[in-house]
C-alpha cells in the first residue's frame, strides 16, 4: 500500500482527471457543429444529457464506497471513464457524441462523490483535504479545456488525440487507486471489516436511487444550497455555452485560445480556493459571494462591445470567488460530517451542484434560438449575481443563528 502522503497525491490526482473529461469536450463544441451540423440546444442536449447521466449515478452509486469502500468505486468508475473516451474517437454524429457523453456522465458520477471521501480520508489533515477536495474540480475543468484547446489546434488527429491521452491515464489511476489504503484500513476493524460481512441484499439496497444527509447535518446543508448553486450555475455556462460566447460574441476562432480563455476562468478556481486559506474563516464566503458579483458584471459588460481583455479579467475574478465560495461549502460539509457518511454527503452535493450545472445552461440553450447567443448570456450573468445574492441572505441568516445559539450556551456553561 501507498504511504499516507503518496495516497494523497493520487487521490488528488483522480480528482482532477475525473473533472478533467467534464470539459475536454468543451473546445470541439464549434468543430462538432460545423461537422454534423445541430443548433444550440442540441448542443446544450448533449450538455445535459452528460449531467442526467452524472446524477442517475450519484443517486444509484454515490454512497456505495461507504459500503464497499472507496478502491473499487473508484477504479471502477475510472476504468468505465476510459471506455467513454475512447467512444469519443468513434463518434460519428450526434448520436455518438450523445452515447459518449452519457458514458462518460455516469462514470464522472460514480467517481465523484468516491474520490472526494478518499482525498478526505487520505489528508494529512483537516485544512489540506479542504484545499484539495475543494480545488480539484476547478483545476480538472481547467486542465482538461487547455489540454483540448491546445491538441486540436496544434497537434495531429485532432478529434481523438486527446481523447486518447486521457483513456491511458485513466487507466493508469484505475490501478494506481487499488494501493490507497481504506479509511479504517489498520488499527481496530473499521467499517469496511462490517462491510465485507455484509450480505448481497444490502448491497444491492444501496444500490437503490437514494440521496441525503444526516438528520443532525441537514440544517447546514440545506443553509449551503444557495452558495452551491451559484458557484456551478456559473461554470455550467462556461461549459456549454462558452465556447460558442468566446468564437461568436467575442470573435475568437483559435481553439487553442478559446480554450485558454474557458480555462482562465477554472485556473483562477484553484486560485481562490488556494487565496481564500489566507482569509479568517468567518471572512471567506462573504469573500467568494463578492468575488462571484464583481466577476459576472464585468463579464455581461464585456459582451456588448466584445471587449475579450475586459472579458478575461471578469471570468479570472468569478473564477476566484467560484473556487474560495465553493472551498467554504466543502469545509463546512467536511466538518459536519461522519466518516463513515462522507461518500453519500459529498454525493448529495454534487447531486445539487450539477442540476445547479445543467437545468439552467439547458434553458439557456433554448432561450439562444429566440432572443441569441449574447442576450442569453447577459440574462443568464443576471440570473447568477441574483443566486449569490439569495446565497448572501442565506448566510446572513445562518451567522445569526450560530451567533444566537453560541450565546445561549455560554450561560449553561458558567
Amino acid at each position: 500500500m501507498f504511504s499516507r502522503p503518496i495516497s494523497f497525491v493520487v487521490a488528488g490526482a483522480a480528482g482532477a482527471a475525473t473533472l478533467t473529461a467534464a470539459s475536454a469536450p468543451s473546445p470541439l463544441y464549434p468543430v462538432y457543429q460545423q461537422l454534423w451540423g445541430f443548433s444550440s440546444f442540441t448542443l446544450t442536449v448533449v450538455f445535459a444529457v452528460y449531467v442526467a447521466a452524472l446524477l442517475v449515478a450519484l443517486l444509484t452509486v454515490g454512497s456505495l464506497s461507504d459500503r464497499i469502500g472507496r478502491r473499487p468505486v473508484a477504479s471502477a468508475a475510472l476504468v468505465l471513464l476510459a471506455v467513454g473516451m475512447l467512444l469519443f474517437t468513434v463518434a460519428g454524429g450526434t448520436g455518438g457524441l450523445i452515447a459518449a457523453r452519457v458514458v462518460q456522465g455516469f462514470a464522472v458520477g460514480a467517481a465523484t462523490g468516491t474520490v472526494t471521501a478518499m482525498i478526505m480520508d487520505a489528508g494529512p489533515n483537516r485544512r489540506w483535504s479542504s484545499i484539495v477536495s475543494s480545488a480539484v474540480p476547478s483545476l480538472g475543468i481547467a486542465i482538461g479545456a487547455v489540454l483540448a484547446g491546445t491538441l486540436v489546434e496544434f497537434a495531429p488527429l485532432p478529434r481523438q488525440l486527446v481523447f486518447w491521452v486521457l483513456a491511458a491515464a485513466y487507466l493508469v489511476l484505475a490501478t494506481l487507486v487499488w494501493f490507497v489504503p481504506e479509511h479504517g484500513d489498520s488499527g481496530a476493524p473499521g467499517r469496511h471489516d462490517e462491510a465485507k460481512r455484509s450480505t448481497t441484499v444490502s448491497i444491492w439496497r444501496t444500490l437503490l436511487p437514494s440521496a441525503g444527509v444526516p438528520p443532525e447535518m441537514r440544517p447546514v446543508f440545506l443553509a449551503l444550497v444557495p452558495s452551491i448553486a451559484a458557484t456551478w450555475a456559473l461554470s455550467g455556462l462556461y461549459l456549454s455555452l462558452g465556447s460558442s460566447i468566446v468564437g461568436t460574441v467575442l470573435g475568437v476562432h483559435s481553439h487553442f485560445a478559446v480554450g485558454l480563455v474557458l480555462g482562465v476562468f477554472f485556473v483562477a478556481g484553484t486560485a481562490g480556493t488556494a487565496a481564500s486559506a489566507l482569509l479568517p474563516v468567518q471572512l471567506r464566503e462573504w469573500f467568494g459571494s463578492a468575488a462571484l458579483v464583481v466577476g459576472v458584471l464585468a463579464t455581461i459588460a464585456a459582451l456588448p462591445s466584445g471587449a475579450l481583455p475586459l472579458y478575461l479579467v471578469g471570468s479570472a475574478i468569478a473564477g476566484i470567488g467560484f473556487g474560495a465560495a465553493f472551498r467554504f461549502v466543502v469545509d463546512a460539509l467536511g466538518d459536519a460530517s461522519p466518516a463513515d457518511r462522507r461518500g453519500q454527503v459529498f454525493a448529495t452535493m454534487y447531486i445539487v451542484s450539477y442540476v445547479a450545472f445543467s437545468v439552467p445552461a439547458l434553458v439557456a440553450g433554448l432561450a439562444v434560438g429566440r432572443f441569441g447567443l449574447e442576450a442569453t448570456a447577459v440574462g443568464y450573468g443576471v440570473f447568477d449575481v441574483a443566486l449569490v445574492v439569495v446565497a448572501v441572505g442565506a448566510g446572513l441568516t445562518r451567522a445569526r443563528r450560530q451567533r444566537r445559539a453560541d450565546s445561549e450556551r455560554v450561560p449553561a456553561g458558567l
